[in-house]
């Protein structure tokens, strides 16, 4: 099955994708992709429905209708960095050891196609494919042997970081990890049956166009079930938490020369089978003197838009 969310922000509704590309609606058998609605007997039950019995939802998904983030009421958004060794190689770090775990405030976590804001100030705002995996089934210490079976599905993600405040700015890397919108996650969420081999899945990621990433999860130093376990010594898994489980080489930040997102660009990325983020168009709030701010995106509007608060607030175009 492929799961997903679908309508405005907010007000998401459960729903799962027909062999025809098309949106069926789950509001009538579960309440959202979310909790105990992925658990292994849940997602049997769901797998027994008929998609033709469902209520066909109007649109087309992520080209007229929007998807939201592929679960809702993600307790920990858990990640793994330097997962894969020729990406540790470009950040001039060493292969680690032991899995890198660091969080994603849930307040980062979006829609597939939704725009990424650059914070504030920032210089440095990178991109980073991975394949998202999405836990079922919940526990503790749980053997590698049965970590799989504890998964609910896979998604794409996209692990949006600022590497200033990441790198630079002292303290963990969360700081440059967690800030609003820096979580796409979607379009759907695969269940294990139909995710094919996941210790081979070919994942990409352009940007205007240009592929700077192109690599496969075969090169991921520590694999699925080995993260699931060695993350649950140290917490407790829930249904509906996401592990994002590394990038593949080919980030901004090891360009040479690096090259960050000033916005006003356009990211596109996938992972095999499992989906495709696109038009994910990035919009930037530059603080100028008080009380402006420009907002610059390609998606809506031809030409950068400045706005400007005073008593009553206006909206107009920057000359």
């Amino acid at each position: 099955m492929k799961l997903l969310r679908y309508g405005p922000k907010g007000q998401e509704k459960p729903g799962l994708l027909d062999k025809d590309g098309r949106v069926r609606d789950l509001s009538g058998v579960i309440g959202d992709v979310a909790g105990a609605a992925l658990l292994p007997e849940s997602l049997v039950r769901l797998a027994a429905i008929d998609p033709a019995t469902l209520p066909l939802v109007a649109g087309t998904p992520q080209a007229g209708l929007r998807l939201g983030p592929c679960v809702g009421a993600v307790g920990k958004f858990v990640c793994i960095g330097l997962n894969y060794a020729d990406h540790a190689a470009e950040s001039g770090l060493e292969v680690p050891k032991e899995p890198v775990i660091f969080n994603k405030w849930t307040s980062a976590i979006s829609g597939p196609d939704d725009d990424v804001e650059i914070p504030r100030g920032s210089q440095k705002t990178d991109w980073e494919v991975e394949l998202g995996v999405v836990i079922g089934k919940g526990g503790r210490y749980i053997p590698e042997a049965e970590a799989l079976g504890h998964v609910a599905g896979y998604c794409v993600v996209n692990d949006v970081s600022e590497r200033e405040y990441q790198i630079e700015r002292g303290g963990t890397w969360d700081k440059g990890k967690g800030c609003d919108t820096f979580g796409p996650i979607g379009p759907w969420l695969v269940t294990p049956d139909e995710a094919g081999d996941i210790a081979d899945l070919a994942m990409w990621l352009e940007v205007d166009g240009k592929r700077f990433q192109n690599g496969s999860t075969a090169t991921m130093v520590f694999g699925v079930a080995h993260l699931i376990s060695y993350c649950s010594r140290f917490m407790s898994f829930q249904p509906g938490d996401v592990i994002s489980t590394g990038t593949p080489p080919g980030v901004g930040l090891g360009q040479k020369p690096p090259r960050y997102l000033k916005g006003g660009e356009v990211m596109r990325l996938g992972i095999n089978g499992l989906g495709v983020q696109t038009r994910a168009c990035l919009s930037v709030l530059w603080p100028q003197r008080f009380g402006v701010m420009t907002i610059s995106t390609r998606r809506f509007w031809a030409r950068p838009w400045t706005v400007r608060f005073d008593a009553i607030g206006w909206l107009s175009p920057r000359p």
